[in-house]
């Protein structure tokens, strides 16, 4: 029989058996849908009966409804490739491997969940180390179809003659698929090294790190899924956040947990971690690294100290026939004492009434022959309207925002900012909180005005009765009780971005995803410090090097390793395991043909390569850069700056003027090690200087 034959002979056994799977899951998904509207049933009729009984079957409906929601939600997850995996072990065992855990009416096995530890051979298993198991195949499918299979042999010296060895290897074929908008989940192609860092236990803090490619994104999603499937109970009710460096890297991932079957994990963005707050400026480098600085802590205290834009400067009361008055500087020290008393200036108006008042007490007793008793003096002032409409002025609410925004005026941040900011630190910063929206930078410093200036006071109301048992309440604003964290670009976060982070995670072990060579933050110490005080006293933990680049061919990423060979070792880069035999092509370009030259790159390497392909500039030029390919293919074209594309890859790349990505960045050729480093077959560099990269 012909190799293509069998293929097909395979292909047909492994589809039968997938069909099989597909008819139990449309009979799961009926039974979960009776369940559900069993529940639906439970509490009809129960309006006549006590409060307490109600209650009781309301919370029992709502239990029931919860859980056939729950299984109906995994039911219905993106199931491309239910089944994806078999092992076929030294008894004659066989075992599929998918996406959920599947059994059949009879409580037979159809399939194994990927998480569970029946499962791990299918990851772990080596030559070296087969695990007893003499075949591992990969099962392709579209839809229901199975289309392809990969097998590799393990042990064969224990291959049966009736079993048959067909495809390239899985994970080759799989590195060879166009790249599209969103990141494809990995749970057919896990490797072993791969594999240990998903499955390491939640307490504590796991740290992976790895070069471009190596798939330390992935990796941590399926980690999340992986914790979730072994300690739901524990992680699930207090909630996992997973957080991105951007908006175009949470939506770039978005699909990889719901393709699993887990869409209660709340992503976001460094932009948007604060609630109501939606960043995706990005600063430049100089003036980032001063908002990130802890130096901005002491700017932001001692602006809250100042009196608030338009606060009045002078108190005028009647009282008894005297006028009893405070200036500029009597009101000044009354605001020095109310924050001297420690407390949360949203939380600190009635202290500031009570100050005010003892101040017009001493102010009356200072006057000559005017007789007032302290108490009658405090308790009439302290019952007048005009007084009370003095101190909501004098002390109002805060926001986090409008605090920012004062500190757009420059001599309000020269005086808060004293001898911690340069005089060219200080005209950098309040021109760009002039400027209109907040960059991603400023979202950290809000959250720590947040924290300092506390919440404002809360307005009573009633609850109905039924509030208690409604299902899926929204969690409350700024959330800071989540179980488990997982920050991906980990090196990037500066320390005021650590202790925003920080405060979401008092009580949630830790999954840390980074690379120091990709770092863009220029003071590493004060990071490293700032992290170390964010994870706090957690004892446990535990880290995973990866070590091989799965995305980029080998061509692509030895240009990118030599552009950092100064500031990096060879131990701290990945190894390249593809070769294409096709090389990066670098054109030298007169700066007048480069719009024209960035659009012919750009639709030849589209007619070259099925997926999409970015063009990636300095954030000075990508303004121009994208007005001038709009016209070249909007469905597979994509432009980002060297800082947006962290974490995300492309099928090919045009790269524009390296020279100006490493030139506005403080971490020199760190950036243009990032941006070089996202393509997955072709790279075509455009630089007006003749004697890059040796330049």
């Amino acid at each position: 029989m012909s190799q293509a034959s069998v293929r097909q002979a395979e292909i047909a056994i492994e589809q039968k058996h997938v069909d099989v799977v597909y008819a139990r899951l449309a009979d799961m998904r009926v039974e979960a849908e009776q369940m559900r509207d069993r529940g639906d049933q439970l509490a009809h009729g129960a309006r006549t009966e006590a409060v307490f009984e109600q209650a009781s079957m309301l919370y029992e409906r709502d239990v029931m409804v919860r859980y056939a929601n729950r299984i109906l939600q995994t039911l219905d997850s993106e199931h491309e490739g239910l089944v994806f995996g078999r092992l076929d072990d030294t008894t004659g065992e066989v075992l599929y491997v998918g996406r959920l855990g599947i059994r059949d009416a009879d409580f037979e096995n159809l399939v194994t969940d990927w998480r569970a530890p029946a499962a791990a051979a299918f990851y772990q298993a080596t030559a070296e180390q087969p695990m007893d198991v003499v075949r591992r195949r990969v099962i392709r499918s579209s839809g229901q179809q199975v289309i392809e299979i990969d097998d590799d042999l393990l042990m064969p010296g224990s291959q049966p003659a009736s079993m048959p060895v067909v495809g390239e290897g899985a994970l080759m074929a799989t590195l060879n698929r166009a790249r599209g908008d969103a990141m494809r989940d990995i749970v057919s192609t896990i490797q072993k090294e791969q594999d240990e860092a998903i499955r390491a236990p939640w307490r504590g803090v796991t740290e992976i790190t790895g070069g471009p490619g190596t798939g330390k994104t992935a990796v941590a999603l399926h980690r999340v899924a992986y914790l979730l499937y072994r300690d739901r109970k524990r992680l699930g009710s207090a909630g996992v956040l997973v957080l991105g460096p951007s908006t175009a890297f949470t939506s770039y991932i978005s699909r990889v947990l719901p393709s699993m079957g887990e869409d209660s994990v709340e992503l976001r963005s460094l932009g948007g971690l604060l609630d109501g707050i939606e960043a995706a400026r990005i600063d430049p480098a100089p003036i980032a690294a001063v908002k990130g600085s802890l130096r901005m802590r002491r700017v932001l205290k001692k602006a809250l100290r100042d009196s608030p834009p338009g606060a009045p400067t002078e108190m005028r009361i009647m009282y008894r026939g005297e006028v009893l008055k405070l200036d500029a500087q009597d009101l000044a020290k009354v605001r020095r004492q109310v924050h001297g008393l420690g407390r949360l200036p949203n939380r600190s108006r009635v202290d500031a009434a009570e100050a005010l008042l003892e101040a017009l007490w001493r102010k009356a007793e200072s006057y000559e022959g005017f007789h007032v008793k302290r108490q009658d003096l405090l308790v009439d002032l302290g019952e007048r309207i005009d007084f009370h409409r003095f101190v909501v002025v004098w002390w109002p609410v805060l926001t986090a925002t409008d605090v920012l925004r004062w500190l757009g005026e420059r001599s309000r941040l020269a005086h808060a900012a004293g001898q911690t900011l340069s005089a060219r630190e200080i005209d950098q910063l309040s021109a760009s909180w002039r400027a209109d929206g907040w960059s991603v930078a400023d979202v950290a410093l809000l959250d720590e005005l947040r924290t300092l200036i506390g919440p404002p006071p809360k307005r009573r109301h009633r609850r109905a009765v039924e509030d208690s048992y409604e299902p899926g309440r929204r969690r409350p604003e700024n959330y800071e009780d989540y179980s488990h964290i997982v920050v991906d670009e980990s090196q990037d976060l500066s320390p005021m971005q650590w202790r925003m982070v920080a405060r979401r995670g008092q009580y949630a072990s830790w999954t840390l995803v980074g690379d120091p060579v990709q770092s863009t933050w220029p003071d590493p110490a004060e990071a490293a410090q700032a992290r170390d005080s964010a994870l706090g006293k957690r004892t446990t933990r535990r880290r995973f090097a990866l070590r091989t680049n799965y995305r980029n061919s080998a061509e692509i990423f030895e240009l990118a390793a030599r552009v950092v060979r100064d500031v990096a070792s060879d131990s701290e880069l990945p190894r390249a395991v593809r070769e294409t035999g096709i090389k990066p092509q670098i054109s030298v370009v007169a700066d007048a043909s480069m719009p024209g030259a960035i659009r012919d790159a750009a639709r030849e390497l589209l007619g070259q390569v099925d997926g999409t392909v970015g063009v990636i500039g300095s954030m000075t030029s990508i303004a121009k850069i994208t007005e001038w390919v709009t016209d070249v293919d909007p469905e597979r074209l994509r432009v980002v700056d060297a800082i947006e594309a962290k974490g995300l890859e492309y099928d090919a790349v045009v790269l524009v003027e390296p020279g100006e990505i490493v030139a506005e960045s403080l971490t020199g050729p760190r950036a243009l090690y990032v941006a070089l480093t996202r393509a997955t077959q072709r790279l075509t560099v455009l630089t007006t200087d003749p004697a890059w990269p040796e330049g």
